[in-house]
């Protein structure tokens, strides 16, 4: 049976609680994926309360990181999704992605729109990847690719 949340706090106890278990086995995000048999990026959002996991791969984490049968079926339950609370985020890392938005959003939707035409690109039908490249200049880049089913509006 599926079940969703109303509330995100059992998720967000949750993942704290996982996360613990990461950082005390000194776990990579990656580990857990392998563990789960799932991309690296939706696990990492599964665990820190965005998506649920099927049984099989909620089992598997909650082994890892030695959560109870509880946690991992919580792990399996549809969370109420939103993870930056408040109006402007204010963690570093999350910040620079609203910046990017705040710059770059409406030239994204103008190239998206003139290329796909009126529609939307889907997080649900979603992949994402994060990568380090050296960077020709010295130090490092990071290149994260965002790559979703791009639904078309339909006139009704």
């Amino acid at each position: 049976m599926v079940h969703a949340q109303f509330d995100n706090t059992a998720r967000q106890v949750l993942a704290a609680k996982a996360v613990d278990s990461k950082i005390r086995k000194d776990l990579t995000w990656q580990e857990i994926a392998d563990a789960a048999g799932l991309s690296v990026a939706f696990v990492t959002a599964a665990v820190l309360g965005q998506h649920p996991l099927p049984k099989a791969s909620a089992e598997a984490v909650a082994g890892l990181l030695d959560l109870d049968a509880e946690d991992a079926m919580v792990l399996q339950t549809i969370p109420m999704r939103g993870s930056v609370p408040g109006s402007v985020p204010t963690d570093p890392t999350i910040y620079r992605f609203y910046e990017m938005l705040q710059v770059y959003g409406t030239t994204l939707k103008a190239l998206v729109h003139e290329q796909l035409g009126d529609g939307i690109i889907s997080a649900i039908n979603f992949k994402l990847d994060v990568k380090k490249v050296a960077d020709p200049d010295g130090g490092e880049r990071a290149v994260i690719t965002l790559d979703g089913k791009y639904l078309p509006t339909k006139p009704f």
